[in-house]
């Protein structure tokens, strides 16, 4: 038997002025990053509008809101004011996520549809607004939220 080597290189950055310079990018002028992920969303946003909805679909909109709140983290800048809305969309997700295992049913309330379209559109700005550097210190944070359980888990541990 041989002993597995943890030793894993790093990749090798070509150009680093361009990737540093793409850091400084706006998230919202990139058709790749902005406007796919947008459409996702909002496309996940409408299958639970029109009651099609699957897990998937929210899945999408759970890392939406992850999201909206990791850039207010990052940067206060990017809709720490909006901290309470998008608290409040969370829990409506939350909320309508346990709810919909139970049923199979993915379908919002009145009050958990407003608060989760007022996050999105708030989400929407981040996007447009943070660049590139400070999306991925947002994946970064959501990622350390949950690997250290820090995340609400919508499906109790057996």
């Amino acid at each position: 038997m041989r002993k597995k080597s943890k030793y894993k290189p790093k990749g090798v950055r070509l150009d680093n002025l361009s990737w540093i310079a793409a850091g400084f990018k706006k998230v919202g002028s990139l058709p790749t990053a902005g406007v796919a992920l947008k459409l996702k969303n909002h496309e996940a946003l409408e299958a639970v509008l029109k009651g099609y909805a699957t897990r998937d679909h929210i899945d999408v909109l759970i890392a939406a809101l992850n999201m909206a709140e990791a850039f207010y983290c990052i940067n206060p800048l990017l809709g720490e004011d909006w901290a309470d809305e998008i608290k409040a969309a969370q829990d409506a997700i939350f909320t309508m996520s346990r709810r919909g295992l139970k049923l199979n049913n993915f379908v919002f309330t009145g009050s958990e549809m407003t608060a989760v379209k007022l996050a999105m559109s708030v989400h929407d700005v981040q996007l447009d607004d943070c660049c590139v550097r400070e999306m991925e210190q947002s994946i970064g944070y959501v990622t350390s939220r949950v690997r250290s359980r820090h995340a609400r888990a919508i499906v109790e541990p057996a």
